[in-house]
């Protein structure tokens, strides 16, 4: 039997502030976390010996957030509910040497991070973003949400093929944007226009992570406003979803009673191979789980019991059928927006998906009153992957994957149906309860 909906249209205009709060992993996790402190979570540093009360936790490192809710009496073998999500999205990363230039004109070095639909950029107003590492070794994360560079495009006129042979860009030469004039690039130009932005002593700052963003607001379109565009949908939708479903059950009125132990786990780098300390390849899931077991008194053989029931929903963007390219897709799999969340499957596992994961995520949209499609590639095309098969391979645990489907994927701006962001709530919620 299908329960009431906890998330409507509210949650799509919600995701919209979400998206915009986040240029950067460490900003959406920021605000992650200031949504589940007020849900009533609190904050566990690593190094801190943890304890076996009940309640919401979370930690932090870097562009990652694991949060979990302990029911109260939850045994040390009770299994994990996990939704599995990433932050990072594709952009353009500022270098290590970022000031440079040619021709009166003062440019930002930056490097490709991720596979991001480079043209997607061009001629966009840009902002910068991310986190400044100070000399006592203390962070502050930074956003200049306003027109500061652009990378433009080469006229026509310069460049005649483009109209037969198309637009070709060279990474290295062409993607360099322009932030202001002058003859004289001066190294440390760019960190200390930012220790100044930041109220910053001018050289305090000794290491960066920063990248750009679009600065134009995520919005409703068409004829009847039922899409969204904005950035960094891939994957901040489902981080969102994930925080909203984690605080709903963790609040709801059978939070206590819950057979499982509901988690949200948002990982870093998944664009590039999610190979890093907060990655879903590194060792921060497995040890908050881990941790959490024996924090209850748990032994390894009950860590081995709650792993083994634990099921995890890869949550990650997928690709609705798009109508000027119809054929790129499977001619029997077409996701479309507004059809409910997607499962995707693909048998050589570059999707976690096998037929028991299924049944667990068919099960949760019944209960959530939500209706889901399938997804699997045309098999003359390369299938993508996510954490999904990584997560399953290094812990163990039952994965399925799932997310929502969208156009205009690893755009500077990505299209969704403003159904789906919670319908995909919805489902999380009810696949958490258990």
């Amino acid at each position: 039997m299908s329960q009431s909906p906890r998330f409507d249209r509210g949650h799509t205009d919600d995701l919209m502030s979400f998206l915009a709060a986040g240029p950067s992993p460490y900003h959406a996790v920021a605000t992650a976390a200031e949504r589940l402190e007020k849900a009533g979570f609190r904050h566990l540093a690593e190094t801190d010996a943890w304890d076996g009360t009940s309640g919401g936790k979370y930690v932090l490192r870097g562009g990652a957030i694991v949060a979990w809710y302990v029911p109260e009496g939850a045994d040390p073998h009770t299994p994990f509910r996990i939704v599995g999500a990433h932050t990072d999205s594709p952009n353009l990363r500022v270098k290590p040497l970022p000031d440079t230039g040619a021709h009166g004109w003062r440019q930002v070095a930056v490097e490709i991070y991720g596979g991001p639909l480079l043209n997607s950029w061009l001629d966009r107003d840009l902002g910068l973003a991310g986190r400044l590492t100070l000399r006592d070794g203390s962070s502050r994360l930074v956003n200049v949400d306003r027109p500061l560079l652009r990378v433009p495009q080469l006229a026509i006129h310069l460049d005649r093929t483009v109209a037969s042979e198309g637009l070709k860009l060279d990474k290295q030469r062409h993607l360099q944007p322009v932030w202001g004039l002058g003859h004289d690039v001066r190294d440390g130009d760019l960190i200390a226009f930012l220790e100044e932005e930041n109220g910053l002593e001018r050289g305090s700052v000794t290491g960066w992570d920063l990248m750009t963003h679009p600065v134009e607001r995520p919005a409703y379109l068409g004829r009847d406003e039922e899409f969204v565009a904005g950035p960094r949908m891939d994957n901040l939708l489902s981080v969102h979803a994930g925080t909203a479903a984690l605080a709903a059950v963790a609040g709801g009125p059978g939070a206590a009673d819950l057979p499982y132990i509901p988690v949200l786990a948002a990982f870093d780098h998944e664009e590039n191979g999610s190979q890093s300390d907060t990655g879903a390849d590194g060792p921060l899931l497995g040890g908050v789980l881990e941790r959490s077991v024996f924090a209850r008194g748990g032994s390894y053989e009950d860590r081995a019991r709650a792993f083994a029931g634990t099921v995890c929903l890869s949550s990650d963007t997928g690709h609705a059928v798009h109508p000027n390219y119809a054929e790129r897709h499977d001619p029997t799999h077409h996701p479309r927006v507004n059809g409910g969340p997607i499962l995707k499957v693909n048998v050589n596992n570059r999707y976690a998906t096998d037929g028991s994961g299924r049944a667990v995520f068919a099960a949760a949209c019944e209960k959530a009153g939500v209706p889901f499609q399938s997804f699997v590639s045309n098999n003359s095309m390369p299938c993508g992957t996510t954490i999904g098969p990584i997560t399953a391979a290094r812990h163990g645990i039952r994965t399925v994957d799932i997310g929502v489907a969208i156009l205009s994927m690893h755009s500077a701006r990505e299209l969704c149906g403003d159904q789906d962001p919670y319908l995909l709530a919805n489902a999380l919620a009810a696949f958490l309860e258990g």
